[in-house]
């Protein structure tokens, strides 16, 4: 169908514009909503993030212009990612299997690794939102600096010096509770 066509049905109010949209640009939008989040979080919540750019084109009919639907969903796919990732770093620590926390029939030398795990994670909770957010993206998720910098809107530089300091913190945290020596 037609682009112009299935404008017309979504400004009429007919659910079959929207149908005809989402099948048009559904793999469009999946593959935008995942080069923002990678593997950051399951299947499920991708799928809900590119559902939402669908209702949002369905409860504002108005913004969707001919020639420029694409973009506007793009647009609109690559904010609601990054708003779910931000989101999910303000309000999700690092998870206890990240750092491999032994259980308590593990080997005695497991232990102090259970005790660093808990200081790291606390350290890393204990950085500023953003330097929180950007140190997870890295060590966490795997991003690099350069796609940390495009999708937070910062220079390399800036990223990589708030690693540097996140790493200090870290360093100083640790040779304070005694797991690192002094250099």
């Amino acid at each position: 169908m037609r682009e112009e066509i299935i404008l017309e049905k979504i400004y009429a109010g007919d659910p079959a514009g929207l149908e005809a949209l989402m099948d048009q640009y559904l793999p469009y939008v999946t593959s935008v909503v995942w080069n923002i989040l990678r593997n950051a979080m399951p299947v499920e919540d991708g799928e809900e993030i590119a559902s939402d750019v669908f209702l949002a084109a369905w409860r504002r009919p108005e913004a969707l212009r001919p020639g420029s639907v694409k973009a506007w969903l793009g647009a609109v796919a690559r904010n609601k990612a990054k708003n779910r990732l931000r989101q999910m770093s303000r309000t999700l620590p690092l998870e206890e299997d990240a750092l491999d926390v032994p259980g308590p029939d593990d080997p005695p030398g497991d232990l102090e690794r259970a005790e660093e795990g808990r200081l790291v994670r606390r350290a890393v909770d204990s950085l500023p939102c953003p330097d929180r957010e950007i140190f997870l993206r890295h060590y966490y998720y795997a991003q690099t600096v350069g796609e940390i910098a495009r999708q937070m809107g910062l220079n390399e530089s800036t990223v990589k010096t708030k690693l540097r300091r996140g790493r200090m913190k870290l360093k100083d945290i640790l040779t304070r509770e005694g797991f690192l020596r002094e250099a």
